[in-house]
């Protein structure tokens, strides 16, 4: 199982603030449970402080293999909800990792 953990921090510059793209991320993330092959989980988590060091939300999805992951980027459910996403980021980080 390979575990995929992103973190992101949201423009400031929008008519969305960073806590409501974050909940936007969470809802439509989460909702991709289910819906695609291989996906085992997918958790969203809505930072609760705002200091220079935070990131506004962190995704922790697990997967039955790394093709299946590869699968999900490309995977028309998920690039949706990434172009919302980096249309409104200003940062992104991530490490993926053998469970």
């Amino acid at each position: 199982m390979i575990r995929h953990i992103v973190m992101w921090k949201f423009r400031r510059d929008m008519a969305e603030t960073p806590r409501e793209i974050a909940n936007e991320m969470k809802s439509r993330l989460e909702a991709l449970n289910g819906k695609i092959d291989g996906l085992l989980r997918a958790e969203v988590g809505v930072n609760i402080k705002d200091t220079a060091s935070s990131y506004d939300a962190v995704l922790t999805a697990d997967f039955e293999s790394w093709e299946k992951m590869e699968a999900y980027k490309v995977h028309p459910l998920h690039v949706v909800i990434s172009d919302y996403c980096k249309e409104r980021r200003l940062e992104r980080v991530d490490v993926d990792y053998n469970l």
